[in-house]
């Protein structure tokens, strides 16, 4: 699953969508009320994109008709109960109410549920944090969940592959969490190689 919350990011959620349906991964999206704000502005430039709209634009340039959507409460879906086998959530961006929400153990909608249920059930849980600076509350929450079992992958692009563009950044990031939900893919290149 893949849950996208109200941080700045959309283009790491997007291309990580795009390598997920490339690679024919089973995903679903989940998207938070502010996280749909954030995809209409950062990926299309409308703030007034209606956010269901916006949703449903981002899978249909990003993912494939095979990604399956499902709304923020519907608690319906497989990753609500660990009696159904998923291998990972990726919540990217994850903003820090988010990871507030999940480091506290709350469970406001179906992003916290399926965080906490792959923590209860010790499987590959990602979140992708992109804030700055970090005050003593966000980084305290960091720890608690990267302690509960959580891998806290930040948006944080490096420069050693020489980046021609910012493309060549997000997938650097993206590159990233997919290693570490071990997604076979190589969206940049690797320290060592040629």
């Amino acid at each position: 699953m893949l849950g996208v919350t109200g941080a700045s990011g959309a283009p790491y959620a997007a291309r990580i969508l795009r390598a997920l349906a490339d690679a024919e991964v089973d995903t679903g999206v989940v998207v938070s009320d502010a996280g749909a704000q954030v995809i209409a502005l950062e990926l299309y430039g409308e703030r007034s994109l209606d956010p269901a709209g916006a949703v449903e634009r981002f899978v249909a340039d990003h993912g494939s008709p095979a990604v399956r959507v499902w709304g923020k409460s519907d608690y319906r879906a497989p990753y609500a109960s660990g009696s159904a086998r998923t291998d990972a959530v990726v919540v990217c961006p994850c903003s820090m109410a988010t990871v507030g929400t999940i480091a506290g153990g709350g469970e406001a909608n179906l992003i916290h549920r399926a965080a906490s249920v792959q923590l209860k059930e010790g499987r590959r849980l990602v979140l992708v944090p992109r804030e700055t600076p970090l005050s003593d509350i966000h980084l305290e929450n960091l720890l608690r969940v990267r302690r509960a079992g959580a891998a806290v992958v930040p948006a944080m692009p490096a420069f050693y592959h020489l980046p021609e563009s910012i493309a060549d950044l997000v997938d650097f990031v993206a590159g990233r969490v997919l290693d570490a939900i071990g997604v076979d893919v190589t969206l940049h290149r690797r320290w060592g190689s040629s």
